[in-house]
């Protein structure tokens, strides 16, 4: 029976919290207008979270989970999207409040979807996923320093949370672009995956997971910024004038204790990257230039593939910071 399809779904009774693949029916898809077949979804730090207790996020169930998707348009109430139509959907919210993509079907609304551009596939489009999305957006925010604020060249750039989803294609694109890349991690035996994936010095994360001081030497023209806390304190101290930063991550602390000083001082920026609600014009220019900024044939090296299974199971090991490179989710596997 093609009405029937495979989907993890998590349950909350009580205390006791449930996750399961199981064999449901479409018509307990019960939001939007798209009815998607699904290719591939990834893992991302949310969906870890999701996956580990619903993560504050998940306010009713039972709950699909997967926070990202790629597939194929198979019923359309919309005039923007018509049967076969392969399209892309990361954000809004979607795997939180909405059913998502950790199941061979998702019902969502229209607008939250968006085309998969002509030299991409579902495959490349998923290892990139929410993850990618916001690295690229990060990306955008260090090129701003050359482009719409006519600044001084980049030549030097640090990641944080290097060898995670957002901080892999963070240090591939921006090698790709050409700068110095300088790549923090926790992990000593991640160095070489760092460097295949063109970072050119490793950094370990206990040199910037310390009390900075207000303002340290200038060694950064640009920070994509995935953890937080004091490694986000410490960066900012570390900023060239007029230096980017982009901070899109918490996976150290949420907060931050700095000074007014980098800001003041050397007219720094920091930028805040948003990728659950970016306008869809800027998704669509970020998917479109993806082939541009990545090189998916040094991606695709550290791209693992799992199935629905291996979620339930192994989804937990990206909170503790145990996955390398990008997690590829094959919901037909």
């Amino acid at each position: 029976n093609m009405s029937k399809f495979k989907a993890i779904i998590l349950n909350q009774d009580g205390e006791k919290f449930t996750r399961e693949v199981k064999e449901i029916d479409k018509s307990f898809l019960k939001h939007g207008n798209v009815v998607v077949k699904i290719d591939y979804s990834s893992l991302n730090y949310k969906d870890g979270m999701i996956l580990k207790n619903g993560g504050k996020l998940v306010k009713e169930y039972p709950h699909i989970p997967g926070i990202d998707f790629a597939g194929t348009v198979e019923e359309s109430e919309s005039p923007n999207f018509k049967n076969g139509d392969k399209v892309i959907l990361t954000g809004w919210r979607v795997g939180e409040i909405y059913f998502g993509g950790y199941a061979q079907y998702a019902k969502v609304q229209d607008n939250f979807l968006v085309k998969l551009p002509k030299d991409l596939d579902t495959k490349k489009a998923m290892i990139l996923g929410t993850a990618g999305l916001t690295a690229l957006m990060c990306v955008l925010i260090i090129q701003a320093r050359e482009t719409i604020l006519k600044g001084e060249p980049i030549k030097d750039v640090l990641v944080t949370g290097a060898t995670g989803g957002v901080g892999s294609v963070a240090v591939l694109a921006l090698s790709k672009l050409g700068y110095i890349v300088s790549a923090v991690t926790g992990k000593k035996d991640k160095s070489e995956f760092l460097k295949s994936i063109g970072a050119k010095n490793i950094i370990d994360r206990s040199e910037l997971d310390q009390e900075a001081r207000p303002l340290d030497k200038a060694l950064y023209d640009g920070v994509v910024d995935t953890v937080g806390g004091k490694i986000l304190a410490k960066a900012l101290s570390h900023t060239r004038p007029n230096g980017m930063v982009a901070a899109c991550g918490l996976a150290s602390s949420y907060k931050l204790d700095t000074t007014v000083m980098p800001f003041i001082i050397r007219g720094i920026k920091l930028w805040g990257v948003d990728s659950v609600t970016a306008p869809i014009i800027r998704r669509q220019f970020l998917w479109s230039q993806a082939t541009t900024y990545v090189d998916f044939e040094k991606l695709s090296k550290g791209v693992s593939i799992w199935g629905l299974q291996d979620i339930i199971s192994s989804s937990s090991k990206i909170l503790k910071g145990d996955i390398s490179g990008r997690v590829l989710v094959d919901v037909n596997k």
